[in-house]
C-alpha cells in the first residue's frame, strides 16, 4: 500500500486516475491480491474512490474540500492545542522541541529536498503539540484529517518550487513552538489558524 500512497501523493497517480489492478500488478510486480487489499486500505483514508461496477479512481481534489478539510482541522487542533498546553508534561515539551529541531532542518522548495521525510517531520511536529492533550478519540479524529490534507501539501509543493507562490518558512512554526512551551493558548490558536488560512491560500491556485 505505502508504494501506491506514495505514488498518489507524488502525482505519479493523479487525481481522477482511473486504477486498474492489472495495470497497477505489471507496474508494481506484484500479485493482484496485495493491489486490491492496497486499494481498499486506501479507499479508508479517503485517497481512493470505489464507484460501484465502475472501478475505483484516485480520489479528486478541489478548492472546496480543501477548505472543508481545513474548516475541521481548525475546530479540532484548537480543543487539542488547548487541552495540551493545560496538560503537557516535561517529557512533552522536549519532544516539541526535537521534532522543531528536525523540521527546520529541511527546505521542501529545495531542488534535491525529499518531500515525503518534509512531510513526515511537518506531521511529527504537529503531532508532537497535539499529543499532550491524552484526547485518545479526538487524536484519532485530527490524524485522519491530516492524513487527508496530505495530498493537498504534496500538490502545492512538488508545483510550486519554481513559482512565486512557493513554500518559505515565515517562522510560523518557530512561533507556534514558543507560544505553546509559553503556555499562551491565546497565542497558540491564533498562530495556528493563521497558518492553516495561508495554507490554504496558497494550496488553492493549483487544484
Amino acid at each position: 500500500m505505502e508504494v501506491i500512497r506514495q505514488d498518489i501523493l507524488l502525482g505519479k497517480l493523479t487525481p481522477g486516475q482511473k486504477l486498474v489492478v492489472a495495470d497497477l500488478k505489471e507496474h508494481y510486480q506484484v500479485g493482484a491480491s496485495p493491489i486490491r487489499e492496497a486499494l481498499v486500505q486506501l479507499s479508508w483514508k479517503k485517497y481512493v474512490k470505489f464507484a460501484p461496477q465502475k472501478g475505483c479512481w484516485v480520489a479528486p481534489v478541489s478548492v472546496e474540500e480543501l477548505t472543508d478539510l481545513f474548516n475541521a482541522h481548525h475546530l479540532i487542533s484548537h480543543e487539542l492545542l488547548k487541552k495540551a498546553i493545560l496538560q503537557g508534561d516535561e517529557a512533552w515539551e522536549l519532544n516539541i522541541l526535537t521534532s522543531y529541531h528536525k523540521l527546520s532542518r529541511l527546505n521542501p522548495t529545495s531542488d534535491n529536498a525529499d518531500l515525503s521525510e518534509w512531510e513526515q517531520r511537518h506531521g511529527d511536529f504537529h503531532i508532537a503539540i497535539l499529543s499532550g492533550s491524552n484526547s485518545p478519540v479526538l487524536l484519532d479524529l485530527y490524524l485522519d484529517i491530516y492524513e487527508q490534507l496530505k495530498r493537498y501539501r504534496h500538490i502545492w509543493l512538488s508545483q510550486s518550487r519554481d513559482s512565486e507562490n512557493r513554500y518559505h518558512d515565515s517562522g510560523e512554526h518557530e512561533a507556534l513552538m514558543k507560544a505553546v512551551l509559553d503556555r499562551d493558548i491565546e497565542l497558540a490558536q491564533k498562530i495556528m489558524n493563521e497558518h492553516s488560512k495561508n495554507a490554504v491560500s496558497s494550496v488553492s491556485p493549483y487544484l
